[in-house]
Order: structure tokens, then sequence, then C-alpha cells
């Protein structure tokens, strides 16, 4: 007996791979014309490995585990090892039941700016802030896993989210853009702080509803995934009363307006009017999606 209780244990482990990201990091140069492309490939390669191999959290993740995830790194000037670049990131995560997998979190930093100088290792230390490259990408791996959490426990992604937190409070100080916390802009900073803050639970909730009791129903019911889908999108009508242009609202609506369109001009019917008119309160600058609403 005791020989099998082990032998289940060593099968388990061969099914963990422990690395949390199924990541796939592109870096794009062609805005500068640079002829030789090879500190760009060597780049690209270098991130590609620091994302997917890193081991980011204590917990041991099987394959069908790991987190999906895209970044775009658009180079925008180069000038021997400075880089001014842009930073879209993207994640997603399955849906109970079914091959398709919903989008988390579609966000663009327009202050990605780093040096960089080809082959040199990228490292991160939770405990100092030795590269802006490093420490822009580690904050976004957090970001993601507290994103990826929530969906599935409501508000598991703390952790993770004070990880995040904590890049940012050693970048301040450093010359690097992103970082403030007060620009005016929306920063690295306010994001995460936001996420933190129970100003802004409303949106902790919505997330944790929207993907656990609505997207991972649809398959079975689809019926009541949708009410329940519906009924998170509309606790952002009190979110909306205490905050107007809260931050979070926009990145929900981000990764998810093409996604709510198409969820409710398919299948069984909800009130769409007041569905509509939720949309329209809540996110508004998505109102031409929420026009293309039917059923």
């Amino acid at each position: 007996m005791r020989s099998f209780f082990f032998f289940l244990i060593f099968c388990c482990a061969l099914g963990a791979t422990g690395q949390e990201f199924d990541c796939l990091v592109t870096v794009n140069s062609d805005q500068i014309g640079q002829t030789n492309q090879q500190i760009f490939r060597t780049l690209e390669q270098s991130l590609n490995d620091f994302v997917n191999k890193n081991k980011w959290t204590d917990r041991l993740f099987s394959e069908n585990e790991r987190i999906s995830a895209r970044m775009f790194i658009t180079v925008t000037s180069y000038e021997s090892d400075r880089f001014e670049a842009t930073l879209q990131i993207q994640s997603s995560r399955p849906v109970y039941n079914t091959s398709y997998e919903t989008p988390v979190f579609n966000y663009k930093d327009n202050e990605f700016n780093f040096i960089y100088q080809e082959f040199e290792p990228l490292v991160y230390n939770p405990n100092s802030f030795d590269s802006n490259l490093v420490g822009v990408i580690a904050y976004y791996m957090y970001i993601i896993l507290g994103l990826d959490a929530d969906t599935f426990s409501l508000q598991s992604g703390d952790e993770y989210y004070r990880a995040a937190q904590n890049i940012v409070t050693q970048a301040q100080g450093t010359s690097f853009g992103g970082w403030a916390q007060e620009t005016g802009e929306r920063t690295r900073f306010e994001l995460v702080d936001n996420l933190l803050s129970n100003t802004f639970r409303e949106y902790r909730m919505a997330m944790y509803n929207y993907h656990l009791k609505g997207m991972d129903v649809l398959a079975d019911n689809n019926s009541n995934g949708k009410q329940v889908i519906a009924g998170s999108l509309r606790l952002f009508e009190t979110l909306i009363k205490r905050r107007p242009n809260a931050f979070l609202i926009q990145t929900f609506f981000d990764a998810k307006a093409e996604e709510i369109q198409n969820i409710f001009s398919d299948g069984p019917k909800v009130d769409i009017v007041k569905l509509k008119e939720t949309l329209n309160r809540v996110a508004p600058f998505y109102s031409s999606t929420w026009n293309e609403i039917t059923y």
C-alpha cells in the first residue's frame, strides 16, 4: 500500500511542470527600420525563456493548468543599448467543458523603456530593482497570475498583486516612466493599487462571478450562465457611482467587449433592453459594440 501511495505521488509529479505560463513573447522592430535584426531576435528568445522557465509561484502547475498569455513588444526607438517600446499584454483561461478560452486581460502599456545588452541574463530578484526590462515583465506576470486566480476563487489574487506592488515600490524614484504614483496618467502603480483597494471590490467580484459562475456553466446551462454574466455586469453600476471613470472598468471591457456581444447575440434570450442599458451606463466607450447585440 505504501509503495502504491508513493507511486501515485511520483505520477502526479511527472504531470506537473512547475512553470506557470504558456506565454509567447514577440518583439517587433519594423517601425525603426533596423537592418541588423539579431539583437531583437536574441531579446525575443531571452524573454520567452524568462517568462516560461522562471518559477513565479510556489505552486506546481500541470501542463493543462499553465496560463495562456501573449506579449507583443513594439520597438519604436533603439540606440546603442536603449530601447523605447510599447507592450501589449493578453491573457486567457479555459472555459469548463469547452475548447474555448475566454480573454481575461488585454492591456497596452505605452511607457515601456529599458536598457538591454545582447545576451545579458534576465534575472528577477524580488528584493531589488536591477532592470526595468525585467521589472516591467515580472510586474505583468504577477498581474496575470492575480487576475487568473480571481476568476477561480473570490479575491484569491492578493498574493500576486502584492508581489506586483512590491516591484512598483522598488521602481519608485527610477528614471523610467510608467511607475509613478501621481502623473495624471494611468500607470502600473494605479493598476495594482486599484486591484488591491476595497474601493474597487466590485471589479473582483465581477471577475469571479462572470468566469466561474457564468462562463464555466454556459456549456451545461446556457440560460443560467447568461443570467449570471448579466448580473455580474450590473456590479459595475455600483462601482461607477463611487468612481465614474474607474481604470479597472476600462481594462475589463477592453478584454471582454467582443465576447459579451457574442454571448448575448446567440442562444437563450435574456432581457437585451436592460442589458444594453447597463452596458451603456458602465462602458459607453463600447456603445457601438453594444448596438451589435441582437437576437
